[in-house]
């Protein structure tokens, strides 16, 4: 499934949300990077992918959180 196309189909408050409860950011990162990173592929992608899959993911998450509210999109997509 495309979870990183849903992911962007959401509205803003909806994908802020999913970032910042602690849990659900950390599942909502690894679904959405992991299947960027399937169907675009690419060697930053990948790294991002693996380093959001590390338990440091969870800070990445909230960054992404912040990142989404002020211009719309993930860090580093």
């Amino acid at each position: 499934m495309n979870f990183d196309t849903l992911f962007h189909k959401q509205n803003k408050i909806i994908q802020v949300i999913l970032l910042l409860i602690p849990f659900v950011n950390y599942i909502t990162e690894i679904l959405v990077r992991w299947s960027s990173f399937l169907r675009k592929g690419g060697a930053l992608r990948l790294v991002i992918s693996i380093i959001v899959t590390i338990p440091t993911g969870i800070i990445i998450g909230w960054l992404d959180a912040i990142w989404t509210l002020v211009f719309n999109k993930l860090l580093l997509e």
